[in-house]
């Protein structure tokens, strides 16, 4: 099997950002999820805005797009981008809300973490909003759905 050399690294096996610059600026866009298991009831709940903390959804969707902004902030040797467009949303089933977040950007790396950062976050903040009724709530499954652009091209997650 071959071995991967992995380009965070340098020579010496230290952390280093990578060099972009010589890479062409592409059209890149990336999906991710989180998964939220609570209970049917609180679920409902969220879907009702009936949380004592308000709006669940609103306020995920808008800490969602914070993060997907601040994520060069958050995760050390990814690079800041402009970002173009993330969109932020819910599938609540049954005792479940999934979480999916798209990012979107025209430059010379991918937005795979900003995605990943966003759909965290998201659900982390639903927690936050629902921890006065369910502090027992786990979230989860969080992976990266798709990916295009870039030299690497596109990327789709298998089914479950």
């Amino acid at each position: 099997m071959a071995v991967m050399k992995l380009s965070h690294l340098n020579a010496a096996g230290e952390a280093q950002m990578v060099d972009v610059s010589g890479k062409p600026e592409t059209t890149r866009e990336a999906t991710a999820q989180a998964v939220l298991c609570s209970t049917e009831q609180v679920v409902a709940l969220i879907s009702d805005g009936g949380l004592p903390k308000g709006d669940a959804v609103a306020v995920a969707r808008v800490a969602g797009i914070m993060a997907a902004k601040k994520t060069p902030e958050l995760i050390p040797l990814c690079h800041p981008l402009p970002l173009s467009k993330v969109t932020i949303g819910f599938e609540l089933d049954g005792d479940r809300v999934r979480i999916l977040a798209t990012v979107r950007t025209r430059g010379v790396t991918g937005v795979e973490m900003e995605a990943l950062t966003a759909a965290s976050m998201a659900a982390l903040t639903l927690y936050d909003m629902i921890k006065a009724v369910d502090k027992a709530a786990v979230l989860g499954e969080i992976k990266l759905l798709a990916k295009s652009g870039g030299k690497s091209g596109d990327y789709r997650a298998a089914e479950a």
